[in-house]
């Protein structure tokens, strides 16, 4: 059966009236219409090609969305989030806590609302799992049986065991209380007593849940595609050296500032993967899979953004893991490709 795409759903917002707004990228779509008690706004996201965002980002989209007609003196304003998404159980990570938000399994030509959503807005749960239904007959009828299937793909084994790694510390962590944050936490003023473990250890501690799940998430799904072109060891430094940068970055802060304090977490390794993967893009004349240089410089900025617009968050880490992440690349393709001509020569 083919996908869902968003032109097909295009259609049916058209039929009823909505209009659609400019976005700056594709995944990012929203339609708008006015009512007697208000403006409606279906903020559609199409969460399947390589976007990847937070909790955090994702709320903090939402909030912009009603400011932006608030500007506007739109008075009342009413908003549900479409996600678009292949992938159901990371869309309803990414939007469980919100009860304005309906999933649309692009696969399979179905609505998801949980029970803690909104069970109806204006009229559309009825009319978008009507449309569903036909859409997916009609599909259905004109997808021929030897249609070829995609293979299946082992995950790449570094992300992989990264994931594993950062998983099972911070389980151990829950039956341990302070202990390994007390013994692994970086900080300036432990550097300078001599703990440089520290620099590498902080790395592969989290301070909640929410803070291991959402780069955790980034690290498989980007990790995965920057591991299959780096090469695992390769992949695997470029990791490391992108979450040394990070802490590296924040000591240097933090000494500036005079403003010292405590930080965990992978989240100067995994901005490294993301300029990584910037640079990759850029090499494969901006475009790689799914990808392309728009698409993850605005995944990078607005990340970088939601960091420097939130407290608690340690973003010198940030820029320098994503500054490291693709100085390092760099290199890495510039001898890949250096060995590969001498192979040739």
């Amino acid at each position: 059966m083919d996908m869902l795409t968003l032109n097909r759903l295009e259609e049916l917002f058209f039929a009823q009236g909505y209009d659609k707004l400019p976005s700056n990228l594709p995944e990012f779509n929203f339609y708008c219409h006015r009512e007697v008690q208000g403006i409606n706004v279906l903020h559609v996201i199409d969460y399947r090609q390589g976007l990847y965002i937070s909790g955090d980002q994702y709320a903090h989209l939402k909030e912009k969305i009603t400011e932006f007609f608030a500007k506007r003196g739109e008075p009342e304003i009413h908003v549900m989030t479409l996600i678009l998404s292949e992938d159901t159980e990371k869309a309803r990570q990414l939007c469980e806590q919100d009860a304005f938000c309906w999933i649309i399994d692009a696969r399979a030509f179905r609505l998801i609302v949980h029970e803690t959503q909104a069970s109806d807005f204006y009229g559309w749960k009825g009319l978008l799992e009507e449309y569903l239904f036909a859409a997916a007959r009609e599909t259905a009828e004109t997808t021929t049986a030897d249609q070829p299937q995609e293979r299946f793909r082992l995950p790449a084994p570094v992300s992989a065991f990264l994931v594993a790694v950062n998983v099972i510390v911070f389980l151990i962590c829950t039956f341990t209380g302070d202990l390994l944050y007390n013994k692994g936490a970086f900080g300036v003023t432990e550097l300078l007593q001599g703990d440089i473990y520290r620099l590498f250890t902080s790395m592969f501690l989290h301070g909640s849940v929410q803070h291991l799940f959402s780069n955790m998430i980034v690290l498989y799904y980007v990790g995965e595609m920057v591991e299959r072109e780096l090469g695992p060891f390769p992949y695997a430094v470029l990791y490391l050296l992108s979450g040394l940068a990070g802490n590296i970055f924040s000591a240097g802060y933090e000494l500036m500032t005079g403003n010292f304090g405590s930080s965990v977490g992978a989240s100067g390794a995994v901005f490294g993967v993301e300029g990584a993967l910037l640079l990759l893009v850029m090499l494969h004349r901006g475009r790689l899979s799914t990808m392309t240089v728009g698409r993850v410089a605005f995944a990078i900025a607005f990340s970088l953004y939601c960091g420097f617009t939130s407290v608690g968050v340690n973003n010198a880490a940030h820029v320098g893991g994503v500054l490291m992440g693709f100085f390092t690349a760099a290199i890495i393709a510039a001898i890949k490709s250096r060995n590969k001509f001498s192979e040739h020569g």
